[in-house]
């Protein structure tokens, strides 16, 4: 990547937002203009004083409460409000959002800043230009759709590039879009609740070769969105989350990701693990080849191989990102993350808690694999299957080969219900005084911890912290898919804190119960829920 310093331009149109306003505010806002040029948006609301909000502070414009008047002022100059309840002013990205009483009558205002930033998007340029499809998650006001914008106008350069813009937010009201889309087409939403049709209607009769969407929010957009991918076309968009763990936690999104599904373990080895009895597998890969967390306007953290990202959640393994940000002098700086040694797992995860098998016998000649590099292992796989085997080795970075003559294999691994048969390469591989590992399904947690023992990876202590923040997520899914209420294990003070955190984030009701030591939390989906539990 060109690290080289560049000029970043914005252009927000300002004047045309401050025509719109009543003069006795636009005369404030121009002078508050001259000496910070960092406002953000504008609040009128009926009965209250007008208020401006910058980057760094809010500050009340005038003392004089709002009137309807000073409503209407506005309303009569700007844009018609559609199904969301926005409009805009023509040929400008200024965003104007309304409030209603029960009437329907428009008793506030927020009125955004739009702003075209150029020289922004060279932080994920690279990115974008190997045709990998991206997903930008961050806070509202982050900047998300102001690097979509200028992402459309790069790829548009060289590619048929077309934008869905559901609420004119991306290429400004007006049927004319905003010059800072670059040669871009836009195609416009008449309702919100369309917007997946349009964007399937946009691949069919438009032939593009990249897709820009902002705010996928529902189901249907996320499905279309999976379409379009499966269809070869890029995909540029944002979605509402801040981390890929609350998109995790979404399950009205989780399929940009992958999706998650429940898998039942046995007693004996729900014990052995110290868990509930369901645990959380990705069920597909991702929508999504690269996901970027916009934590500030100048710094992101990227996550490179999605799928890859979701397992290590799901395995409540530690989850490094890449970090990209602006220096000072405008460079762009990437620190990767620090990669494992060759075999290494990531050390609170070597807890051999991630399988469900039993070792015949214990593999010979095996290096330590925290001081040398691990020989490689030939594994014949016998009802195993083989690209799920691959991807475990891949997760742990182990060398592995797979072999097809069991003479050349290092171990045999099958399946519980093949080794009670006992069939011939079973029975060979015993007479040939090879290892035999048997797993209870073909899972990759599973393979997981085959490999892990296979390859004799030591196990460290448990952590508790980590187990228990595991059971609280495998609930929240649970109970988010329906289940009614979720008791949890007795935890300390500080970990049943944390608990009812996670449940808050996920819009969910909990509190604790019983006596110490074994005050426990259960979580509920509402609040009939919980007064019949």
């Amino acid at each position: 990547m060109d690290n080289s310093t560049h000029q970043i331009r914005i252009t927000d149109d300002l004047e045309a937002l401050l025509d719109v306003l009543p003069p006795h505010l636009k005369e404030v806002l121009e002078a508050v203009n001259e000496e910070d040029q960092n406002l953000i948006e504008i609040i009128i609301d009926l009965g209250r004083c007008p208020e401006a909000r910058f980057t760094e502070h809010e500050m009340i414009l005038s003392a004089q409460e709002i009137a309807q008047e000073d409503i209407d002022y506005v309303v009569t100059r700007i844009g018609k409000f559609m199904g969301d309840n926005r409009a805009g002013i023509e040929r400008t990205l200024h965003r104007i959002s309304a409030i209603l009483n029960r009437q329907g009558k428009i008793i506030g205002l927020t009125c955004r800043v739009g702003r075209a930033v150029f020289g922004m998007v060279d932080i994920v340029q690279d990115i974008l230009e190997t045709g990998q499809s991206l997903l930008l998650l961050g806070r509202p006001g982050v900047g998300k759709t102001t690097l979509l914008r200028e992402a459309a106008r790069i790829l548009a350069e060289k590619k048929r590039v077309v934008i869905v813009d559901t609420s004119n937010e991306i290429a400004g009201d007006g049927d004319i879009p905003h010059p800072a889309i670059g040669r871009a087409r836009r195609m416009q939403v008449a309702k919100p609740s369309l917007q997946h049709e349009v964007m399937i209607e946009a691949v069919e009769n438009h032939m593009p070769e990249v897709i820009i969407i902002d705010e996928i929010g529902r189901q249907l957009e996320a499905e279309a969105a999976r379409t379009i991918a499966e269809r070869g076309v890029q995909l540029v968009g944002t979605a509402h989350g801040i981390t890929l763990e609350n998109l995790l936690l979404n399950p009205t999104l989780s399929d940009l990701v992958g999706g998650i599904d429940s898998v039942t373990l046995s007693d004996e080895e729900a014990r052995r693990r110290g868990t509930q009895k369901t645990v959380l597998e990705r069920r597909a890969p991702p929508t999504f080849d690269v996901l970027v967390e916009i934590k500030d306007r100048q710094t992101f953290a990227v996550h490179h191989e999605v799928g890859r990202a979701v397992d290590m959640l799901l395995r409540q393994k530690p989850l490094i990102p890449e970090i990209r940000y602006r220096s000072e002098a405008g460079e762009v700086k990437i620190e990767s993350p620090v990669q494992p040694k060759t075999g290494e797992m990531p050390a609170k995860n070597r807890n051999g808690g991630y399988g469900d098998f039993r070792g015949r016998q214990a593999a010979q000649g095996v290096t330590n694999f925290d001081t040398k590099v691990l020989q490689s292992k030939k594994i014949y796989p016998y009802g195993v299957g083989q690209n799920r085997l691959r991807q475990a080795a891949r997760t742990l970075r182990l060398p592995i080969t797979i072999v097809d003559d069991l003479e050349d294999a290092d171990v045999l691994m099958t399946l519980k219900n093949y080794y009670r048969k006992h069939p011939q390469p079973i029975t060979q591989a015993e007479r040939l005084g090879k290892p035999v590992y048997v797993l209870r399904s073909n899972t990759v947690i599973q393979m997981e911890s085959c490999l892990a023992d296979i390859f004799s990876l030591n196990a460290d202590e448990v952590d508790a912290d980590s187990i228990a923040m595991r059971e609280t997520q495998e609930a929240i899914h649970k109970v988010l898919s329906g289940t009614r209420s979720i008791e949890l294990a007795p935890q300390s003070s500080n970990i049943r804190r944390e608990q009812h955190q996670m449940a808050r984030q996920a819009n969910l009701i909990s509190h604790s119960q019983g006596r110490e030591p074994y005050r426990r939390v259960r979580i509920y989906r509402d609040v009939h829920t919980r007064g019949k539990s």
